[in-house]
């Protein structure tokens, strides 16, 4: 260190510090700047490139809700539309079995009455037989001798038989 200070030259030190100066202002000019530049540059491009990203995690964070709220109201919606369905079908089978059982009760209400009329069809039917056989067996009793009583009722008990055969 000593042969450093005894070797000392103001001059050349003198010209080694307006060199350094003009190297620093040459690198400050046309290098530090763009270099400085540039990375100033891609700090803000990453600082936005980060907001942008902020943002579309918000956005998406938003649109997710959107869409959990939109299929809770499709949801409701699709219960409603199907509570309201069956409620629908129940009232389309209870009238259809209301319908049936009216239908069904006239059905029996017809045969009552048509048995009904068969029934008094039959009898209005056994009745003029009836009355048919007693005319006939009244012309047999008139046609036989009247006077003889005995003969009278065997042709009346004939005739009782004779009309139970057939």
């Amino acid at each position: 260190m000593e042969k450093l200070i005894n070797d000392f030259s103001f001059g050349l030190f003198f010209w080694q510090v307006i060199l350094f100066l003009l190297f620093l202002f040459l690198l400050r000019k046309f290098a530090w700047k763009p270099i400085l530049g540039a990375v100033n540059e891609r700090e803000k491009s990453i600082e936005t490139a980060l907001n942008e990203a902020k943002k579309a995690r918000e956005e998406m964070a938003f649109l997710k809700s959107e869409n959990d709220k939109i299929l809770k109201e499709a949801k409701i919606e699709r219960d409603a539309i199907l509570k309201e369905a069956r409620e629908m079908r129940d009232g389309i089978v209870g009238k259809a079995k209301e319908t049936a059982q009216i239908e069904a009760d006239r059905l029996v209400e017809n045969a009552k009455a048509a048995i009904q009329n068969e029934k008094a069809a039959a009898m209005t039917e056994l009745k003029n037989q009836i009355a048919q056989l007693s005319i006939e067996v009244a012309e047999k009793v008139l046609k036989k001798e009247l006077s003889d009583k005995s003969a009278q009722e065997a042709l009346a008990k004939e005739m009782i038989n004779e009309a139970k055969l057939n």
